[in-house]
């Protein structure tokens, strides 16, 4: 008799239980290099996230709600966004729009950016539906469509390097428009812009921004504008919102992210704005996976906007200061890996700059006929044996294009200056090593 009851439970557990829609989805870039860079790393400039502090004011406020805050704060609140942080945000946007926007109807708070994301693909998107997305792209995107039961369909930035030796910038990689265009069709049914973009540090122009939304009118697809970056732009560029443009506010989601605005990504406090009509659908799925967000992290957050609100465009608002405070650090970290033989790409915006690491191919030769792409060897490579993690570039890209953009990878520069001094150091160290030999 045990045996039978025992046959039985073995048969009953070896039935497949993953649903279809998570097929090859299940690696993440995050967690495996995240696991190699606390084993090995000295200097971590791989994941985006600040080690330096949140700004005073705004983990004031969070002591302030703690401590002599209303007692319900510590409750739920309204599922679709605390009050006062829907309030400010309407009233940010109606500036940053130029156009009226309802706390009510035209905000959604979601649990970070992802959740926003998360939310979009699955109120838009349905067996058959096509969604471009332009490369390199943050990995969720592609997972997130497929979960959704839609296809992605690739379009490359493609890099045009200076005739002049200087260091490229990122706005030397650029969207063919004759190829964009042509990957519009009657199945597309949204597209997905990252400005400032991840991982390039890309900050799309109005005029490349204005070719995109000419494309959206014409075939009538929605936009998924990912604009959580939209504070830390450099060298005087102007970021432009993708909805301010002419027909774009009725078919666009602006998603954004307190994490990065107010550089506490441990928060996971973001939002999603819109037209009634497309965010009515992203509350259905918010309502039926999270509900409600953090009461006591959204005030803090509604706290540190009312003060921005204030200071706007004033020298002492911290969207003026953090931006000014990150070009210096990515300033340095180019010096420091252009010094060391690596091909540095200036971004124009983020936490990132990637880097060309064709000159160290001496250093880790390329396996023929392998599987892995050549930067995740380097970046493994590189975290054991000189101690610094990054990121490689191919992450960002579709299974089609992972060789072809093999041959660079990502530091982040949001870090403390010790962070990026000691960066520096093991840089100079392997510069010296490689001199020697």
């Amino acid at each position: 008799q045990t045996y039978f009851l025992s046959h039985s439970l073995q048969a009953k557990m070896s039935r497949p239980v993953q649903a279809r829609r998570l097929e090859g989805i299940d690696k993440n870039i995050w967690v495996d290099f995240g696991r190699l860079a606390a084993t090995y790393s000295k200097v971590n400039l791989g994941q985006g996230f600040p080690d330096f502090p949140a700004p005073d004011f705004l983990t004031e406020a969070l002591t302030r709600a703690l401590g002599g805050g209303s007692h319900m704060l510590h409750q739920y609140t309204r599922p679709f966004g605390h009050l006062p942080l829907v309030k400010v945000l309407a009233q940010f946007f109606e500036k940053l729009l130029g156009r009226d926007v309802d706390p009510m109807t035209n905000v959604m708070v979601t649990v970070g950016a992802l959740q926003a994301l998360f939310c979009c693909f699955q109120a838009f998107v349905d067996e058959g539906d096509e969604v471009i997305i332009i490369e390199p792209f943050f990995d969720c995107y592609e997972s997130m469509v497929k979960m959704a039961g839609g296809t992605p369909v690739f379009v490359p930035l493609r890099p045009n390097p200076p005739k002049d030796g200087k260091l490229m910038s990122s706005a030397d990689w650029q969207l063919d428009p004759a190829e964009l265009a042509s990957k519009f069709s009657k199945r597309t049914k949204a597209i997905v812009l990252n400005s400032p973009n991840n991982p390039l540090g890309k900050v799309f122009s109005r005029g490349e921004l204005e070719m995109i939304a000419e494309l959206c009118v014409k075939h009538d697809v929605l936009c998924i504008s990912d604009e959580v970056y939209e504070w830390l732009v450099y060298d005087g560029k102007q970021h432009t919102r993708t909805a301010s443009l002419q027909g774009m506010w009725d078919r666009t989601v602006t998603i954004g992210s307190a994490g990065k605005t107010f550089s506490a990504t441990g928060w996971k406090v973001g939002w999603a704005v819109g037209p009634d009509r497309l965010l009515q659908h992203l509350r259905t799925v918010h309502q039926n996976s999270v509900y409600v967000c953090a009461t006591i992290a959204q005030e803090a957050v509604a706290q540190g906007f009312q003060r921005e609100l204030m200071l706007y465009g004033k020298p002492e608002s911290y969207f003026v200061q953090l931006p000014q405070e990150l070009q210096q650090k990515r300033d340095w970290l180019v010096q420091s890996l252009d010094a060391v033989g690596m091909k540095p790409i200036i971004p124009e915006g983020t936490y990132y700059v990637v880097a060309d690491i064709s000159p160290f191919k001496s250093d880790v030769p390329d396996v023929p006929n392998s599987d892995e792409p050549y930067d995740y060897r380097f970046a493994k490579w590189m975290v054991k044996n000189k101690g610094i993690a990054a990121i490689p570039l191919s992450t960002f890209y579709s299974e089609a294009h992972k060789k072809i953009y093999s041959n660079f990878i990502r530091f982040c520069f949001a870090k403390e200056e010790a962070t990026l001094k000691a960066a520096n150091d093991l840089l100079e160290k392997w510069k010296q090593e490689k001199t020697s030999s």
